[in-house]
């Protein structure tokens, strides 16, 4: 799964500082912490059934540990970004990446669900202060042309990652045991940690104020939200333990709304949405996301708990899906310049729909290669190209000084629409995650391809017609 989000652009810079001996050292750090945090978005899906047999979990906490990690990730990294300038990059990156190493060794030591809960979630805190302070270190170590290598090496550790999440996380499931695709991270971490403080240099913090708050409210809505629609799987969506968290995150969002524009330091510009290449920028993010993190969750549970299929197995059968997505975004990211964002947006998510097509007749015994396996790598290869029409539109239509800010609203959508993707398709395929029957699977499928081809509609009407400029850079939280 690719994380692309571009950023602001940086002018050659004629009195940049002499370069730091030690920074390619540091960037190569940085670079592996990353990989830690994008790996553990995918790594988790292929060890779903195993978890769900060792640790005796439902299809709700099933759910919650795919998305309580993104959930964390996308609501607080915009506080990240901001505690890092308010306390040093340097010293947020370390405490970032301490934290999230201590939860991985506490997801892998759960005995029980909430233990297992818990460890995601400071898992996605951890990471949520880690991505946005690495980034701010390499945009402020590299300058010059240096700058754009440094961050093209950053961006290619989304798509990297992404892919070998899946593998990873089949071959150790299928080997030593679920516990150590979070057991993984703690030496990996550890030995970073110890590193990192000789190559990275500390940098003075900046007086700036906190959006606490705004926070704790975005983040709490989209989680009553997420509650909700999961719950709607075991009551209905007409049950008033759905339809209550729901409406009550509707409430917080509109008070989230109402303290940002209050803010004198608010944690997201709102102004940003009045800007049409933003907004469409974040709705194709928010659908690309939630349907490529749909695929990868309900493929992993029908592969394994419908076809009884071995966890590494699983994994090698979603690699073409991962190189599908990369395929996509680099012939994307040629296209949109040629044919404008429009074009390229309303065709990857035409492509898509057409992938999906094949999975909405999924059948308990025919061939996973003709249906489930060529479906989604269509679908993969429509949908890395929206995620690159989603960071260049919303990054590449607008004021090169609102760049910084449009890109905190696309890689937020990113995160959190993962987090929902999941959730709704939890909840539709619910029957079929339960009892191992086939048809919840299917009619999750419908659902996702109908979404597409309407989004493909949406698309239509939304993306400006332009082709977007070079923004300097893609940037990748």
């Amino acid at each position: 799964m690719t994380h692309p989000a571009a950023g602001t652009q940086h002018a050659p810079d004629h009195h940049s500082p002499p370069a730091d001996p030690r920074r390619w050292t540091a960037l190569a750090l940085i670079c592996v912490a990353q990989f830690m945090l994008v790996l553990d978005v995918t790594v988790v899906n292929v060890a779903l059934p195993d978890m769900a047999a060792d640790l005796d979990l439902g299809r709700t906490m099933l759910t919650w540990v795919v998305t309580a990690y993104t959930l964390c990730f996308g609501g607080l990294m915009l506080l990240g970004g901001r505690l890092a300038d308010a306390l040093g990059a340097r010293r947020t990156l370390l405490t970032g990446l301490a934290l999230f190493t201590a939860a991985s060794l506490v997801a892998g030591l759960a005995s029980s669900a909430p233990m297992l809960l818990g460890g995601r979630i400071a898992q996605g805190v951890g990471a949520a202060l880690l991505s946005p302070a690495a980034l701010s270190v390499v945009t402020t170590t590299f300058h010059g042309t240096e700058r754009n290598k440094a961050l093209g090496v950053w961006a290619a550790i989304g798509g990297t990652g992404a892919a070998a999440g899946v593998l990873i996380g089949g071959a150790l499931t299928s080997g030593p045991g679920w516990q150590w695709v979070f057991y993984i991270n703690v030496p990996i971490g550890l030995a970073v940690l110890a590193a990192l403080p000789a190559f990275v240099p500390a940098r003075p913090p900046q007086p700036i104020r906190l959006d606490v708050p705004g926070a704790l409210l975005v983040t709490t809505a989209t989680a009553s939200l997420i509650y909700g629609l999961v719950q709607a799987g075991d009551v209905g969506w007409d049950g008033a333990a759905a339809l209550l968290p729901i409406a009550a995150a509707l409430v917080l969002y509109a008070v989230f709304a109402a303290v940002e524009r209050a803010s004198r330091a608010p944690l997201m510009d709102l102004r940003m949405f009045t800007r049409r290449p933003v907004v469409a920028g974040a709705f194709l993010m928010l659908i690309a996301t939630a349907l490529l993190l749909a695929f990868f969750f309900l493929g992993s549970v029908y592969l394994q708990h419908v076809r009884d299929f071995s966890p590494l197995k699983t994994g090698l059968l979603f690699l073409p899906m991962a190189v599908a997505t990369g395929l996509g975004a680099h012939l994307g990211s040629r296209l949109v310049g040629r044919l404008g964002s429009r074009a390229v947006a309303v065709g990857g998510m035409a492509i898509a729909a057409a992938g999906a097509v094949p999975l909405t007749r999924l059948t308990a015994d025919g061939s996973v290669y003709a249906g489930l396996v060529s479906g989604f790598v269509v679908a993969s290869f429509g949908i890395g190209a929206v995620f690159v029409t989603a960071t260049t539109t919303a990054l590449g239509m607008v004021e090169h000084h609102e760049a910084g800010l449009a890109s905190g609203v696309v890689n937020t959508f990113h995160e959190l629409g993962g987090s929902i993707g999941v959730a709704v398709v939890s909840t539709i395929a619910a029957t079929g995650i339960e009892r191992g029957s086939v048809g919840g699977f299917k009619d999750a499928f419908v659902v996702c391809a109908l979404a597409t081809a309407a989004s493909a509609v949406v698309a239509l009407g939304l993306v400006p017609r332009g082709k977007p400029q070079s923004t300097g850079g893609p940037h990748v939280h």
